[in-house]
């Protein structure tokens, strides 16, 4: 009703627009309060800058690896034939195969622990190295990250140290995945040259039982034929008979070979073949697969890796000295402290102004 005119009264009452005052009144009571926000944010950019200029620098070395080329992976498969039919049972390696045990190794928390103790712990002061085991390799896991693949390079893994001095975030970045790559090395190593060993074992010790059957055999023949010479002799027949027909099958002449007719052969021909088994020095010429495996186990116990000459890991890249600290970052530093005092000065203005309207109001 104060917009309305009174009787006797032709006096029309203005509207008061209360947040529009306020408002007027808030800016100007800012404004009154203008070196008090200068202040602070100016403190606040000054303490930005100490932190920024004096702080230590970290910096970062980055190592790339990738999955190794066929060459570099060719010297696990010496002597492993593959497991077909003419192979020894051994399945070539792949790059994915000798890959994943890198990147098992890489990612493994044993790897992490290793390179803490034996180089990390080292690097330390007495004074740094005084804590708790926990709170040091907690502090260790911030410096170092593993990188795992993404969709656009699905292999690619890269490893990342942050410290204050440069060139040592560089060495242990290199030193890492050395050590990394040396253990994967020599598991790779041991696993193809246990399964040579395994599979040199097994054929030899097929060739083994296969003379021995080859011995077995041939006593037998020598005791089949001790049994057709008695026959023969018995019956005087020293030459076999003239066969005017052919041999009407197979059976026949096995029967006449090695069976129950045997003695049909005569006992000239039967004391020769006698005669010619014992005096065998070794049965190897007719054991049909003997040189097959013979061959297959002089590959499998002559293989030799050398270690030179095969790797579990190609590296992308060199790995260079960073001379560019990644923080502090100074002008990002610098402007969110001016920022953030211009807030704080605001913030401490309004509380001023509250404070002295209410002790005015008083």
């Amino acid at each position: 009703m104060s917009d309305m005119q009174t009787p006797g009264n032709s006096q029309t009452i203005a509207p008061r627009y209360g947040d529009e005052i306020d408002l007027v009144e808030l800016f100007y009571g800012l404004w009154a309060q203008k070196w008090l926000i200068i202040l602070v944010a100016m403190l606040c950019g000054i303490g930005a800058a100490i932190y920024a200029f004096f702080s230590t620098p970290v910096y970062e070395a980055r190592i790339a690896v990738q999955p190794p080329t066929l060459s570099d992976i060719a010297g696990f498969n010496q002597g492993r034939m593959g497991d077909n039919t003419r192979g020894n049972g051994l399945k070539l390696f792949v790059v994915d195969d000798v890959y994943a045990v890198f990147a098992r190794n890489l990612q493994s928390d044993r790897s992490r622990r290793n390179f803490f103790r034996e180089v990390y712990l080292p690097s330390l002061d007495e004074a740094q190295s005084s804590g708790s085991r926990d709170s040091l390799y907690k502090g260790f896991n911030n410096k170092f990250s593993i990188n795992v693949p993404d969709k656009n390079q699905p292999q690619r893994f890269s490893v990342a140290v942050n410290y204050h001095a440069p060139q040592l975030a560089s060495a242990w970045a290199k030193e890492f995945i050395d050590q990394v790559a040396e253990r994967s090395l020599t598991e790779m190593l041991e696993n193809a040259e246990r399964e040579l060993a395994v599979q040199a074992r097994n054929i030899e010790q097929r060739i083994k039982s296969e003379r021995v059957g080859a011995k077995t055999r041939r006593d037998d023949r020598i005791v089949q034929l001790q049994e057709a010479l008695t026959v023969a002799e018995a019956i005087g027949l020293d030459n076999p008979p003239v066969i005017t027909g052919r041999v009407s099958n197979e059976s026949e002449l096995s029967a006449f070979m090695d069976g129950s007719l045997m003695y049909m052969r005569g006992t000239k021909a039967l004391r020769a073949e006698m005669q010619v088994l014992v005096e065998r020095s070794s049965d190897d010429p007719f054991v049909p697969e003997l040189r097959e495996l013979e061959a297959k186990y002089q590959v499998l116990s002559s293989v030799s890796i050398d270690p030179e000459k095969v790797a579990v890991f190609r590296q992308d890249g060199d790995i260079e000295v960073p001379d560019q600290p990644i923080k502090p970052k100074k002008a990002l530093v610098l402007v969110l402290g001016v920022l953030l005092g211009g807030v704080l000065g605001v913030f401490a203005a309004l509380i001023r102004l509250m404070l002295i309207k209410r002790a005015v109001k008083f």
